[in-house]
Order: C-alpha cells, then structure tokens, then sequence
C-alpha cells in the first residue's frame, strides 16, 4: 500500500488539473498561434508561468484505485498488476481466469 500522503498529493493535482485546465489550454493555443504578435505571446507565457505547477496534467501519476501503487499500472483496468493478480486468483474479475497447463 503506498503512502496515504502520496495519494492524497495526487488526487489533488487531479483536482486542479480539472479546475485549471480550460485556463492552461487557452494560454497554450495563445502561445502556439505564430499569428498573434510576439509580445502577446510572451505575455500569455509570463501568466502560464504564474500557473501552480499541479494544475499541470503531466504532474498527475497514474496510480491504481485499489492499493495507490504508481508502478506496474494497467490503464484499461486502472490497477496494478498485483492487484489485478490477487482479484483474478479469488475470480473477482469476470472473464479472467489463471492460467495452467
């Protein structure tokens, strides 16, 4: 089980990547557009600089849901490998069934 403090950190930044995200997306197309006038541009970098660093959506881990594990994570089931390993053995999951041959 990972920290309590590490998930928690993370779940905020999930939070204020939603909160923020429209803002940071306006001020990266204002960035992007080679049409608009430098100083324009350059201002509109100055205030995604001032952005909190979390409301970055690259800040945000993929963490599993079960056991906060950041390592080892499946994005279409949203768990590690290990948890998905021990709901598998007790056929929590349907569908998935432990190999032997």
């Amino acid at each position: 089980m990972a920290k309590k403090s590490s998930i928690e950190k993370n779940k905020r930044r999930i939070r204020m990547v939603a909160s923020k995200g429209g803002r940071r997306e306006s001020l990266r197309n204002i960035i992007k557009n080679k049409n608009l006038p430098l100083e324009e541009r350059f201002a509109a970098s100055l205030k995604m600089s001032e952005e909190p660093r979390d409301s970055s959506p690259s800040r945000v881990r993929n963490r599993c849901e079960i056991t906060g594990r950041p390592r080892g994570y499946y994005r279409k089931l949203k768990m590690s490998r290990i948890a998905l390993r021990d709901l598998a053995s007790f056929g929590q999951i349907p569908g998935i069934v432990k190999s032997s041959w």
